[in-house]
């Protein structure tokens, strides 16, 4: 479909959403960044998944990636709370080399990829300066990320502590440094919100998603645009 044709369709299906979500998705979608991601290494823990889908969800983050090496993605419904319905999630799990993979694929698209560590000796998350777009990458929860990651890692970021404990579980980990990325990115002058084209395919995947019957309105659609 060109875009005029989807924006019709978009129009024709927003007529069977009440008037209070479809001015909430629009809303919503005004403030969505594709400029900012993350990246999870071997989750394992699905409470902690959930927490950081969650996280993406409420800080305006689009798209969440998961490589999947030795463990499986899933997620706790009771903890992200519907939110993964608004994301687009990609997952990479079909080879042996995931993160290569997935950090290339990144590398591609425009992505620095910043690697997050309990490391004392790297950088501050605060002192680190975006000059586009950004892939925060998050590793598992006993042994962080993996040596492959760290290698294809453009940056490391470490979030200051100053306890006793060495680090915040991954689940905190991620709020905290998609808060501190998220204003760094609005003040950094990138663009980093959506244009009309993404915005209006979002809009209808959102639509889909949301519309039980929408496979049946599609059909009702595509019947009268045949008259």
């Amino acid at each position: 479909m060109n875009r005029s044709e989807k924006q019709d369709l978009v129009n024709y299906l927003s007529t069977f959403l009440t008037e209070n979500k479809w001015t909430l998705m629009n809303e919503v979608l005004e403030k969505r960044t594709n400029a900012l991601t993350i990246v999870l290494e071997n989750i394992f823990q699905s409470q902690n998944a959930s927490a950081a889908i969650r996280s993406c969800d409420g800080f305006g983050i689009q798209e969440v990636h998961i490589i999947e090496n030795s463990n499986s993605y899933k997620l706790n419904p009771n903890v992200t709370m519907g939110s993964a319905k608004w994301l687009d999630i990609k997952q990479y799990n079909e080879y042996s080399e995931n993160t290569t993979i997935a950090l290339t694929e990144l590398k591609r698209n425009g992505y620095e990829i910043v690697a997050t560590t309990p490391d004392p000796l790297a950088p501050s998350i605060f002192d680190f300066e975006v000059k586009g777009k950004v892939a925060l990458l998050f590793g598992t929860e006993l042994t962080g990320l993996s040596e492959e990651a760290f290698a294809l890692a453009d940056q490391k970021v470490r979030i200051p502590m100053m306890g006793f404990t060495e680090s915040f579980n991954i689940s905190v980990c991620t709020a905290l440094c998609l808060s501190i990325m998220r204003e760094k990115i609005e003040k950094s002058g990138i663009e980093y919100l959506m244009d009309e084209e993404e915005k209006l395919d979002i809009k209808l995947e959102w639509i889909k998603r949301t519309l039980k019957r929408y496979d049946q309105l599609l059909i009702a659609y595509n019947s009268q645009k045949k008259k």
